[in-house]
């Protein structure tokens, strides 16, 4: 690092992240922070006096590249100002930045640098770059092994829960989906790789570990040391290796694909204690005419067979979902399918969504584009649904003992925040003493977006 450029080092700097989008941009800014920790950079609250602010940014939403201008914008004025006082550099990272690297740089003169999710373990250099040459640094290269080989298992970790990249990458290119363009072909860790960083991780007194993937459980990783006549692991044996490891107490798994289940993953939610109850397999549309039209390779029949599955293996699973409303042709019998199948399901929770066009994406050049107003009047249907199931699952807790991991203090005095096997948050007096713990809680009131309940000894939890 000191080859780089020694002077980054001599001082303390301030860092701001500005993260958008999934959980795997939420990884990446944690890995930044880590990669640039060793050059004296400290986390800043605000873009206000930071020394480097970053835009970690997700090209998923619509117009999400108008917004990075728009932050942008307002970041102009900051750094004219620090200027006088010592300078800030700008960064873009993320998927706006490997789609639209090249104008983003000709379109914003305030971005110092343009940094793809692949080769943000460069940041240091390219900084040192920027710095050197008073100019402008991109790097959008897709070079994701020799990330996750550069990036070390030095993390710095707040809390008890973490993200942890097991896959990148997708081949399945749904007509509605930029993320093939943006993070590249599937890639899976080696296991050992993997196994380290978690690890390290439960070595900093992290208890839950959700393991991150565009495809996650299209996982086909390098088997550990010794066991290479296995040939590729899937999902199923890593999250049961994964078990093994001293510390760790919860295990998830997010984002999967319905064409990459298989029956060994299935069964891992019936053998593995540790794997929560808790399973998010996006479905988009329950009309087999419009599932064909995204591309997804899959009919609402085989997403049902397959959610039957999981819930003969774990009876008391949760499903979450995706779904998509008003893509290109969807009639009214369509839409109605798609109640159909939410109905059949009995989601949990689930994120919905109108159809937005993605430039590039085949989706975009569909002529049977469906009016606004229509694709609005669907959401508010659809949303309704799903409000009403998700109130009921969370009511149905009522009267149960659920092991919570505490997190931190609540918003109350005395009052601590956890969250349930099934993700839920959960809201109980109980000793500080448990953050960072596993205790019962009896579950007495229940709302769409919370439980709150009273905390349970071990003792009476037995009686």
């Amino acid at each position: 690092m000191q080859d780089i450029d020694d002077r980054m080092s001599s001082t303390r700097k301030r860092l701001f992240i500005k993260t958008y989008g999934c959980q795997m941009n939420v990884y990446d800014s944690e890995r930044m922070k880590d990669v640039l920790h060793p050059l004296g950079y400290e986390p800043a609250e605000e873009p206000d006096g930071a020394d480097l602010v970053i835009l970690n940014t997700c090209h998923i939403r619509e117009k999400a590249a108008e917004k990075v201008y728009s932050e942008l914008g307002r970041l102009r004025p900051l750094k004219e100002a620090k200027a006088k006082t010592g300078g800030m550099t700008i960064a873009v990272a993320g998927c706006v930045a490997q789609a639209e690297g090249a104008e983003i740089m000709k379109r914003a003169p305030v971005v110092d640098l343009v940094v793809g999710p692949q080769t943000y373990h460069k940041l240091p250099e390219l900084i040192a770059k920027a710095h050197r040459e008073r100019g402008e640094a991109l790097d959008t290269e897709f070079e994701v092994e020799d990330k996750f080989d550069q990036l070390g298992n030095d993390r710095q970790v707040e809390g008890y829960s973490a993200f942890v990249t097991v896959q990148e990458g997708c081949d399945k290119f749904c007509t509605f989906c930029v993320v093939p363009y943006t993070r590249g072909a599937e890639w899976s860790r080696p296991v050992d790789q993997i196994v380290a960083e978690i690890r390290a991780l439960a070595a900093k007194g992290i208890r839950e570990v959700t393991l991150l993937g565009q495809n996650v459980n299209a996982f086909h990783g390098e088997p550990p040391a010794g066991r290479e006549a296995d040939g590729p692991w899937g999902l199923g044996q890593l999250v049961r290796h994964v078990a093994l490891i001293g510390g760790i107490e919860r295990i998830r798994f997010t984002t999967s694909h319905p064409r990459d289940m298989d029956q060994d993953l299935i069964d891992a939610f019936a053998d593995t204690p540790k794997l929560m109850p808790y399973f998010h397999l996006p479905v988009q549309a329950g009309s087999d005419k419009i599932l064909k039209a995204m591309n997804r390779q899959h009919t609402a029949e085989d997403y049902l067979a397959t959610i039957e599955k999981l819930r003969t293996a774990r009876p008391d699973i949760a499903i979450s979902g995706d779904m998509i409303v008003g893509f290109p042709g969807e009639t009214d019998k369509d839409f109605e399918a798609t109640l159909d199948l939410v109905r059949a399901v009995n989601y949990a929770s689930c994120f919905s969504f109108k159809y937005s066009k993605r430039p590039g994406t085949p989706g975009a050049a569909m002529f049977n584009q469906i009016d606004e107003t229509v694709k609005s009047e669907r959401l508010q249907v659809l949303q309704d649904l799903l409000s009403e199931q998700q109130v009921a699952f969370n009511e149905a807790q009522i009267g149960r003992t659920l092991p919570v991991l505490f997190e931190k203090a609540g918003r109350l005095e005395g009052q601590l925040h956890g969250r349930s096997p099934y993700l839920q948050s959960v809201h109980v007096e109980a000793p500080a003493a448990m953050i960072g713990q596993i205790g019962e809680v009896l579950i007495k009131s229940a709302t769409r977006n919370a439980l709150t309940g009273r905390f349970v000894s071990k003792e009476q939890s037995a009686a």
